[in-house]
């Protein structure tokens, strides 16, 4: 094992071995090395004001992708490159996107620029002979909120400083920076350890699950888009931490070889799930858009949103709809078991000591499928769900041969509206089988109230929610979903 963090900041070399496990990459930045360009607004990931860009091998060359340092544990960073606002002036001269910023009066206050900077960084570098569509700039900035500009300027920029065949010193250098980076990849497992608390990183599965028989109390990290909070919002002490985002086997996404299904290792992060994921059934497309922004999608993952077993995280109700099952691993070996199942109560799963999430298997799509999944938040975009609803029918002769309807944020878990199901199943799919389906929905669920949604809003929700799907799936003659504002109705 090795016991230093290595990793590129910006052209430099650096080795830190006297860091906290749950040290952020912000708190780095502005105590330890005085640069302020980072900021902190919000300290869980919603604001984009500590915005920085880590670049990752990936294919033979660098990767960069935007991040929230606020969140960011500093021994996630072994092995990568760290660019900071202050990294991309040089001799004076501006980087094109900063240039862009000040030539059109994109920053005001100034506060959360750097951010933003950052952000339009990480879209240079992305496919450097085409410019980026309104949408995609949209996208690639909805992490970062500004109460100065109105936006319009920097929008501007985005677009001036976005052109085809764009160049700077960091796509010029990338052969090199790919080079060094190969070399500071760690060799073996990280063990991090500063007065008495202990940050471990393995690489395989088998040493992950050897880890945890050692240490069955370890809080496993992938993204910290949720424990990072337990740090900067509940100021907890977490120990031992242990960091499956270098573990060979949770990092694989594809077609599993002996059953067809699709498998997403549990540290693939949202941004590199969503395009085969969504491939296979669409409806995970708008999801995903209204799960987070870049920086959020970046580093949480599939595996940590199911592991974490919370009744409103997002993918459950759609993955448990179309019959989605995990895999488990332990030094044991594996067991399989269905996703609905691993959610026995609020805050229990159904994982033993020394167990963890390896890979989330999802079916190919059946015959006949009709599926879609439904997110009520008080925010559209970047808002923890008040009510989610998936629905998958498949429908033979306009009768209902199978149905399978999930709702999160209903109970205390994720969970099946068995009464539905069976008022769906074998009937006719008309406005007579909705009536009484509805009627069996309100039967299902004992919602409570709480800050996001009284009980009496979710139960006419999800009814509500359920004939909309009805709507959508029966050629309702008006639109059911609303349009991006790129999209026409």
């Amino acid at each position: 094992m090795h016991d230093r963090i290595r990793f590129l900041h910006g052209d430099q070399v650096v080795e830190v071995g006297d860091c906290r496990p749950t040290d952020t990459v912000l708190d780095y930045l502005r105590l330890r090395c005085g640069l302020t360009g980072t900021k902190e607004g919000c300290a869980e990931g919603d604001c984009g004001a500590c915005t920085v860009a880590v670049g990752e091998l990936h294919d033979g060359s660098v990767r960069y992708r935007s991040f929230n340092s606020c969140i960011q544990f500093l021994p996630t960073l072994d092995g990568k490159q760290l660019i900071t606002v202050e990294d991309l002036a040089r001799n004076g001269a501006l980087h094109p996107v900063q240039q862009a910023m000040v030539d059109l009066h994109g920053s005001q206050c100034g506060f959360c620029t750097p951010g933003f900077v950052m952000s339009l960084f990480t879209l240079f570098q992305d496919r450097l002979d085409q410019a980026p569509t309104r949408a995609e700039i949209d996208r690639g900035l909805a992490g970062n909120l500004c109460r100065c500009t109105g936006y319009a300027p920097i929008i501007r920029a985005a677009r001036a400083s976005l052109v085809p065949g764009r160049r700077d010193r960091f796509s010029d250098a990338v052969a090199a920076t790919a080079e060094r980076l190969a070399a500071l990849q760690p060799p073996d497992c990280l063990r991090l350890e500063h007065e008495d608390r202990l940050f471990l990183a393995p690489l395989s599965l088998d040493e992950l699950c050897a880890l945890l028989r050692q240490h069955p109390d370890a809080v496993l990290v992938a993204g910290a888009t949720d424990v990072g909070l337990w740090v900067t919002k509940d100021l907890r002490e977490i120990d031992p931490v242990i960091y499956t985002g270098r573990v060979r086997e949770l990092l694989e996404l594809g077609i599993d070889a002996d059953s067809g299904w699709l498998a997403i290792g549990a540290a693939v992060n949202y941004t590199d799930a969503w395009p085969l994921l969504a491939e296979w059934y669409p409806a995970f497309g708008p999801l995903l858009e209204r799960l987070g922004a870049d920086p959020v999608r970046n580093a949480g993952t599939v595996g940590g949103n199911i592991a974490n077993g919370s009744p409103i995280g997002d993918m459950a109700p759609g993955l448990i709809a179309l019959g989605a099952r995990l895999e488990l691993r332990s030094a044991d070996g594996a067991r399989h078991i269905d996703l609905e199942d691993f959610f026995i109560d609020y805050g229990r799963q159904d994982l033993r000591a020394g167990e963890c999430v390896a890979r989330i298997l999802v079916p190919p799509p059946p015959e006949g499928l009709c599926f879609d999944i439904y997110k009520l938040s008080k925010r559209f975009e970047q808002d923890i769900s008040a009510v989610c609803a998936a629905f998958a029918l498949t429908l033979e002769a306009d009768r209902v041969a199978t149905a399978r309807v999930c709702f999160g944020g209903m109970a205390g878990t994720p969970r099946r509206a068995t009464r539905c199901e069976a008022a769906l199943t074998g009937q006719a799919w008309d406005e007579s089988t909705l009536a009484q389906a509805m009627a069996a929905l309100r039967a299902d669920f004992s919602p409570i109230s709480d800050m996001r949604a009284s009980a009496g809003y979710r139960g006419l929700a999800s009814v509500n929610l359920l004939r909309r799907f009805y709507l959508a799936t029966t050629d309702a003659p008006f639109p059911v979903r609303l349009s991006s504002p790129h999209e026409p109705l």
